[in-house]
């Protein structure tokens, strides 16, 4: 067992093999990537800054993986970026950097603007919608636990990552059903 000192060494080695220098770049220079959904109801666009900088999502390894990720999302005048959804077990955390817009819970919408934070917790479903005329410009901070699936309330639906990511929808079974 290590303790003290000789512990902190073995962790920041197995780190430096990681990340040997610190590692930065400019989100002017990110690649935006946008999406709309087949009809148009849902659209956006988004910078993953942490993948820029490195993190493997896909690694269990959590030093590859980091511990957060953090994307900049714009949502143009009208839009919602998502369907309104909840995570098992991700917390994300909200900046609102520019723009007006709504953030939809369970207790139904709350206005938002530039300089409001707000999180949600595992099992909270929520979507944010831009009501403004300009993008509406957030940062984005997820905690990303491995083996994390999500639930939309709207469509009953159920995304799973493994073994590979779908959404699907089931019906309310006994334990041992097909089992005996």
């Amino acid at each position: 067992m290590l303790l003290g000192g000789a512990f902190h060494t073995v962790v920041i080695a197995r780190f430096r093999r990681y990340n040997p220098t610190m590692r930065k770049v400019n989100v002017r220079e990110i690649k935006e990537d946008t999406w709309r959904s087949p009809k148009g109801k849902f659209r956006g666009a988004g910078k993953e800054v942490s993948i820029a900088l490195g993190r493997q999502p896909r690694s269990t390894d959590l030093l590859e993986r980091h511990p957060f990720d953090v994307e900049i999302l714009r949502v143009p005048p009208g839009a919602t970026p998502y369907p309104y959804h909840s995570h098992s077990a991700q917390w994300e955390f909200y900046y609102v950097l520019s723009g007006t817009g709504t953030a939809r819970d369970d207790a139904g919408t709350t206005p938002i603007e530039a300089g409001d934070a707000f999180v949600f917790r595992p099992g909270e479903a929520h979507a944010l919608t831009n009501t403004g005329s300009d993008d509406l410009l957030v940062v984005v901070v997820a905690d990303n636990p491995v083996g994390e699936a999500w639930y939309y309330p709207d469509s009953n639906k159920w995304g799973v990552p493994i073994p590979e990511r779908r959404n699907i929808r089931s019906e309310t079974l006994d334990y041992f059903d097909g089992e005996e």
